[in-house]
């Protein structure tokens, strides 16, 4: 399955977006669906990840603020962040594959999409 990330932009401290991840060539419907960010700098680390049952998990970062969902019948995934911070400045990308969303480590998804950037700043 082939992934793509969109929806990112430059936004002030605060603030919201809404980031999409579009999948061609195969079905989300039975794959677990994580987001993950990487800053300049730092290593890739895992936001968020949304089970083929709609079960889901945040990064402590990210709990309260962001929110994960699915949409199979249009074979799309989202991430709304809210509440924005400096520190949420990354390269954004989304991941699929057959992974329990209680370890969505990166290494475990083989299915990546290019990444949309985030930039939080006023």
């Amino acid at each position: 399955v082939q992934l793509q990330a969109s929806g990112g932009g430059l936004v002030q401290p605060g603030g919201s977006l809404r980031l999409s991840c579009a999948a061609s060539g195969g079905t989300l419907d039975y794959l677990a669906v994580g987001w993950f960010r990487q800053a300049p700098g730092k290593e890739r680390e895992g936001v968020s990840c949304i089970s083929p049952a709609d079960g889901t998990n945040y990064a402590d970062s990210v709990k309260g603020r962001f929110t994960i969902s699915r949409d199979n019948a249009r074979n799309m995934a989202y991430l709304e962040t809210n509440s924005l911070k400096p520190e949420d400045t990354a390269v954004y990308y989304c991941a699929a594959d057959k992974v329990p969303c209680e370890h969505y480590a990166a290494n475990y998804f083989g299915n990546w999409g290019e990444g949309t950037q985030v930039t939080v700043s006023s």
